[in-house]
Order: C-alpha cells, then structure tokens, then sequence
C-alpha cells in the first residue's frame, strides 16, 4: 500500500475538515444538561461524529460528553483516543485563534497540534482504510474525548459504559512513542492550629503565598512580616541571603510591615530539578528569623519535608525505576496566613515499582507527629506498556519507515489519554525537530507534519487493524 499517495490523495478534504473542527470554540464552559462541560466541547464532539456518519462509519454518543466514530468488524478492538476540546487561547495572537489560517505552510489556530489536528490525522487514517473496502480482522475505534485539558470526566463517563480497547494509542504527544507515564498524585500538607506565643514574637509571619497550581514550579513569592525591632538588621540579612544563594529578590516597607518578594524560575511540575522554586526559596530565609511559634513550625517542617531534595526522599517516597527514572515532587502552591496557618500543594510523580498507597500512609502518620495532616489527596497509578511489547515494535517500525529517526521509544513524568487504555501508548504527533507551540499564542502546525503523522497513523491502522501483524494472544 502506498501510503503517502493515499494521504495525498485526501489532502484537500483532511485540511478542509481540520478548518471546519478549529473553528469551533470547543474551551471548557458552563455546564448543562446536554453540554456537560460547556457547549463549545459538545459542539466539537458533535462535529466529529458528524463526519463518522457522513462518511459511513457507526457513531456513538456518550453522555454528550465523548463518543466514538467506528470502522470494520471483529471480536477485537483497537482504540486511537483523542480529544477536542482545548485551552483558552489566551492573549498575543497574531490572528483570530478560532479562525485557522494557513501561514507559511502551517495551520494557525488554537488546538491544531493540541490535540485537533493529530485527532484529523488519525481520524483520515481509519477514514482512508475504510474507503478503500479492506477487510478489518480488528474494530478500529476513534474514542473522542471533551475534557482532557481540565478533568477527564469524558474518559471517566466513556469507559463506564464502554467497551475497553484490547489495545490502542492516543495522538496526543511526540513520536517516535510513549509507552510509560509515572504515577501522578496532588495533596496537600495542611497545618493542624497551635497555641498562641505566650510572649509576643521578634517578628511575627503574616502572609506568604507562592505559585496557583500543583503541576508548575513556582516562580514568583511573597511574604509580608511584622517586625517588632531591628527591622534593618532583618533587611540586612535578607541582602546577604540574597548574594548567598544567588537569588533574584527585593523588599519594601509599607506601614511598618516588611514585604519580601522572591523570583525563581518556573518548569513543569514533572521536572521540578529544572525550575528555581521561589516559595521553597524564601522558606529558607524565613526559616532563620526569630519568627512566631505558628510560623516557626511552619517553615520548619518545610525545611525538614520539602527544601533541598526533589527525589521524593524527603517524604519517604523516593523510588528509582530503569526506564521511567525517579520519583519527583513538586511544590506548586504555598500559602500561609496568621489565621489559618499553612498548606503546601504538593505534585509527587513515582515510577512503576513504588508502592505508593503505602508509602503514604506512613507519610501521613509521621506528619502528623509534626503538626500536619495529609488532605485533598488524589492520584493516578503508573502506565506502562514493555518496550519489547509487539504493539510498541509495530508503531515504531511504522514511524521509523516515514521518518529517518533512530531515537528509542521513551518514558516521562507527565500524563496522556494513553493512560486510560488496559493498553495503550501515547504516538505522536510531534516529530524530532517539531517546535511545541501547545498552550500557547499562535499555535500552529506544519501541513507537511500533518499529512506526514496521516501517513504513520495510516501504516500502523493498516499493519494492525487489517493485516493482523499482532496475532490475537500478543494484543491482549
């Protein structure tokens, strides 16, 4: 089969239709009874089963919130999960972000690489496969989702009622192919109240906040202190802290408070090693002031849990996996007030291996010895598929016969749909030398890349799907 020529051939319609879906405000709104999460995600999911039925394939609904667009027949199932709802587009385009325009050979819209133009790409795969009458020896399932970019209800509600996939991939990432993702969990370390200072404090720690979310590394920090004496001796230390450590910051008097901001440098929160956590930072200095008891054990348990290591030994949890490598925590969120006390929000991601519920069991008894509680805790286990898997050696062949690229299959800490599938890997559709423009102003993908992840998708659908090449006991 000639697979560039096939694609070649639906070129025009597959841009057509890509258009059509990128026009489509599909970002998370207020839901309804028949739009779950807000009439833009429902009307892009209701634009791809329109094409499944325009073009003779079974669709299905579900919930309004995901559904699936099918082709051929068979007792197995093979699933390509994708999704259509996307990010807020944000400020600084150079054009209307929901109306694709081609510049330069690439399409500029909001969600063409994330993750509507990969959904067309595969879509025209069982499309092409389906047009030409071949003879499917597996079910070949395009499951849609609507939720993907908040908090997956669409996956969640799919899979209650649905079928599971013997086996599948989601477009939804970078080739050559993922095949593990760590476990990924948020919570939140909550400090229990304490006894008021039975003397007035030196300094007395009124406000310190630091980063909005769990999967991102603060860059930005803020304290507001009260100083009962030698406030310059106080500002003095923060100057030499500052040269100490090598951090960018800066403080102000205003009213008698003493305000301390610090910079960092911000990263993912599944790599936390590469960004410059501002709030951990200024914790450090706090931590050597003569501070309220409140304060005092508040940094200090910092201090001895959070500041310095970003492995996961520090909570007990460190765990080091050959392929997926080590346990990583983040520290997104940092606020304390004089009222309240203190919350870290903490992102930890663990390789296969580490048994993490208990692991956190005993992290919560032991914090809890120092004041705190472990609250709000929510988490995904591991994902993986062994790189000697025949489904891992099919996508990858697939890939390498359209793109001279050697690079191995990999693992990361972050998460995909691929996640979801009993099994399932995440493939493409960023290649090598792709810049990554998700989430961000003038999104924007090569047409060239487009009907190039078309082709790939087109070979593997093809191997797998009609050809059989993964006999029926190696895909379960």
């Amino acid at each position: 089969m000639n697979y560039k020529a096939l694609v070649e051939d639906y070129r025009e319609r597959l841009i057509d239709d890509l258009m059509g879906l990128l026009e489509i405000e599909s970002v998370k709104g207020e839901p309804t009874g028949s739009a779950p999460v807000g009439a833009g995600p429902k009307a892009a999911l209701d634009y791809m089963l329109e094409l499944g039925a325009r073009d003779g394939m079974a669709i299905k609904d579900v919930d309004n919130i995901a559904g699936h667009i099918e082709a051929g027949e068979g007792d197995r199932l093979f699933g390509v999960l994708g999704h259509v709802d996307v990010v807020p587009p944000g400020k600084g385009w150079d054009t209307d972000p929901f109306v694709p325009e081609i510049v330069d050979g690439e399409i500029v819209a909001r969600g063409v690489q994330d993750d509507k133009g990969p959904t067309i790409a595969a879509y025209y795969a069982m499309k092409i496969l389906h047009e030409e009458g071949l003879p499917f020896k597996y079910r070949t399932r395009l499951i849609v989702g609507t939720d993907e970019e908040s908090d997956w209800q669409c996956t969640e509600a799919y899979f209650k009622s649905e079928e599971m996939p013997d086996a599948g991939f989601a477009p939804d990432a970078a080739f050559p192919l993922i095949h593990g993702e760590k476990g990924i969990s948020t919570f939140n370390f909550v400090q229990k109240p304490m006894a008021l200072d039975e003397h007035e404090p030196k300094i007395e720690l009124k406000v310190l906040i630091s980063g909005e979310r769990y999967n991102m590394v603060p860059e930005d920090a803020e304290a507001k202190l009260k100083v009962q004496q030698n406030m310059s001796e106080v500002i003095q230390s923060y100057e030499d802290f500052l040269r100490e450590v090598e951090a960018d910051g800066a403080y102000e008097v205003d009213n008698g408070f003493l305000k301390l901001s610090m910079q960092g440098r911000s990263a993912h929160g599944s790599t936390p090693e590469v960004g410059v956590n501002a709030g951990l930072i200024l914790i450090r200095f706090l931590n050597g002031l003569a501070l309220d008891n409140n304060a005092a054990a508040f940094t200090e348990f910092a201090m001895e849990r959070l500041v310095g290591s970003t492995d996961g030994s520090l909570l007990g949890m460190d765990f080091s996996h050959p392929e997926m490598g080590e346990t990583s925590v983040n520290v997104g969120m940092i606020n304390y007030t004089e009222v309240d006390g203190g919350i870290f929000g903490v992102n930890l991601r663990y390789p296969k291996g580490l048994d993490f519920e208990s692991g956190m069991t005993g992290l919560k008894e032991e914090v809890y010895g120092q004041g705190f509680t472990v609250e709000d805790l929510d988490y995904q286990l591991p994902h993986y598929v062994d790189r000697e898997d025949p489904l891992v050696d099919i996508l990858t062949d697939a890939y390498r016969n359209h793109v001279e690229d050697d690079t191995e299959p990999f693992t990361i800490g972050g998460g995909t749909y691929a996640r979801t599938l009993k099994k399932g890997v995440a493939f493409g559709a960023m290649f090598k030398d792709t810049v990554d423009t998700m989430h961000q102003k003038n999104e924007r993908m090569k047409i060239d890349e487009l009907l190039m992840a078309t082709e790939i998708y087109l070979e593997a659908l093809h191997r797998i799907c009609i050809k059989g090449e993964m006999d029926e006991d190696k895909l379960l």
